[in-house]
């Protein structure tokens, strides 16, 4: 079931569904205190690195899941699967003590749920910062272009302090100054 399909329902209904199902049988097999009633899920496509996350409203007491679409995509299910139960973690946490993270009770449940404590990467960086000193290999995958991406000009690799270039992932286009940032992104257009 995916987008197109004559039913109306979409891939984000299809990761929700998957998902809440796995939920359940996860909370059922190991008869884990989660309110379902009290759990909410959704779905974004604007994350890069993280495959899911767990936000809580203390105000309502509500655990909301939030899993990343391109993940969904990128990974097999049992893959993805290990997502829904790390964020099961961290909804299970938050419900008991209002509080979560990745520390020793976290782990402990997580072990015995098979949730992994750390997500495979799933997207392609669109950027990549990279040291122009020959004897340094120092490199910084990069989505979204921050500041060290627009001016390079402004900083030094975090191993060696030399200069560094950045990389457009798609074009292959580098660039070492602010002004060759503008330059590489009006040449690229709509393509960027």
């Amino acid at each position: 079931m995916t987008d197109g399909d004559d039913t109306g329902l979409t891939i984000d209904d299809e990761l929700v569904a998957r998902a809440r199902i796995h939920a359940r049988e996860v909370i059922d097999d190991h008869s884990l205190e989660i309110d379902r009633d009290a759990l909410e899920w959704t779905v974004t496509t604007r994350a890069r690195r993280r495959a899911g996350a767990c936000r809580w409203d203390g105000d309502r007491e509500v655990a909301t899941i939030v899993l990343t679409r391109q993940a969904y995509e990128a990974y097999e299910w049992p893959t993805f699967a290990g997502v829904v139960r790390h964020e099961l973690v961290h909804a299970w946490e938050f419900q008991r003590f209002g509080e979560s993270g990745h520390g020793p009770r976290f782990r402990d449940l997580a072990a015995t749920l098979d949730a992994p404590r750390h997500c495979q990467r799933f997207a392609v960086p669109r950027y990549v910062l990279r040291c122009l000193e020959d004897d340094c290999d120092w490199r910084a995958p990069r989505h979204r272009a921050s500041k060290p991406v627009k001016a390079p000009d402004q900083y030094r690799c975090g191993v060696c302090g030399g200069s560094y270039e950045v990389e457009h992932g798609e074009s292959g286009r580098t660039w070492t100054t602010a002004s060759g940032y503008g330059g590489a992104k009006a040449a690229l257009g709509d393509s960027w």
